[in-house]
């Protein structure tokens, strides 16, 4: 069971001050919150891919890259890379260099992305939206594959047997595909034999077990054994030294971020009975003391099958310090309790 961190790297005003911070001071907290998970032994840390004033980090493999060398063993990953609007070549090539510097921990996580300011700002038309993503997937796993590559297609020009470099460390670099709960694109993890992450932010996550089931059937039709891939997920969450200072921290700021969402998507307006309602033992939220949300993701493994967690934090702008204090307790107090529990009840299986 592997755990960790993923951010967005948003910089949206201050609930208390109405101030927002400059990206620059968020991508240098955001350095120091990697740092911090490696240190505290968490095993994973993403960072997502946004082109919109309100989120900081449009290259996650610049930021993490900045953290490569003052981090030891924590994995580095994009959360998501937005592949219908990149070009893949420049992707495996800024991982397969991150690889590099950290010596054998990057991943890309690719995705469509929930966001779509990448597709004007880089000349796409979102009517190819799922075209983009099958193409450009394609050729990103063909340079995984292969040193040399020969490729053709509709949205961007052909290769001819040209080599691309840096080669990266890990043999091959490794590449999960990002979903929201799409069956059509579970299936495809699963065809492909690429590691599968979830996002669970919203219901029920059991909810989630029928399709990690798919995703498994996909993967043995697809001639993988299903013993070597992996699920995680992304989740929303918040840790403190007690519940109710952990719900109120982290409400305010949620409040707003989600809020924010709702008036651009016309989704319903989010209270504090919607948040609160999420964060009980049956909801997506995993905010409480450490006890409260290792139980939560102790459950998660047991009934989803999920094999590597992620702790989204924060959502929305707060404070540095209560970011940095959730991620000291996550490694501290919360890993330790869900790693050995999770190994008593595999060897009890």
């Amino acid at each position: 069971m592997e755990l960790g961190i993923s951010t967005f790297v948003e910089t949206t005003p201050d609930i208390k001050t109405g101030e927002t911070i400059s990206h620059a001071q968020r991508l240098r907290e955001v350095v120091e919150e990697i740092v911090l998970a490696d240190k505290v032994g968490l095993d994973v840390f993403g960072v997502g891919e946004h082109h919109r004033q309100d989120y900081a980090a449009s290259s996650p493999a610049v930021v993490l890259a900045a953290a490569a060398s003052q981090t030891k063993r924590i994995r580095l990953t994009s959360a998501v890379t937005v592949l219908s609007s990149a070009d893949p070549v420049r992707v495996f090539q800024d991982f397969a260099t991150l690889d590099g510097l950290s010596n054998g921990r990057a991943e890309i996580m690719a995705g469509r992305g929930s966001f779509i300011e990448s597709f004007p700002l880089f000349g796409y038309d979102l009517n190819d939206y799922d075209e983009l993503f099958e193409e450009k997937l394609d050729l990103l796993l063909q340079l995984q594959q292969s040193e040399r590559v020969t490729w053709s297609g509709k949205h961007r020009p052909a290769i001819q047997n040209l080599g691309v470099y840096p080669r990266p460390v890990q043999n091959p670099l490794p590449i999960w595909i990002g979903s929201g709960g799409n069956q059509e694109s579970v299936i495809r993890a699963g065809l492909l034999g690429l590691p599968l992450v979830l996002a669970i932010i919203g219901g029920n996550p059991l909810q989630f077990a029928p399709l990690v089931e798919l995703y498994y059937k996909a993967a043995e039709h697809g001639g993988h054994d299903p013993l070597k891939l992996q699920v995680a997920s992304h989740s929303h969450g918040f840790i403190a030294e007690d519940v109710v200072t952990a719900a109120d921290t982290f409400f305010p700021s949620t409040q707003q971020a989600m809020n924010t969402l709702a008036r651009e998507r016309g989704w319903g307006v989010y209270t504090r009975s919607s948040f609160d309602a999420a964060r009980s033992f049956e909801g997506a939220l995993y905010v409480g003391d450490p006890e409260t949300v290792a139980k939560k993701i102790i459950h998660l493994r047991k009934y989803v099958g999920i094999t590597r967690f992620m702790l989204h934090v924060p959502v929305g702008s707060m404070p540095h310090e209560d970011v940095m204090k959730a991620i000291e307790l996550f490694g501290k107090e919360t890993a330790p309790r869900v790693r050995e529990e999770v190994f008593r009840w595999e060897t009890s299986q």
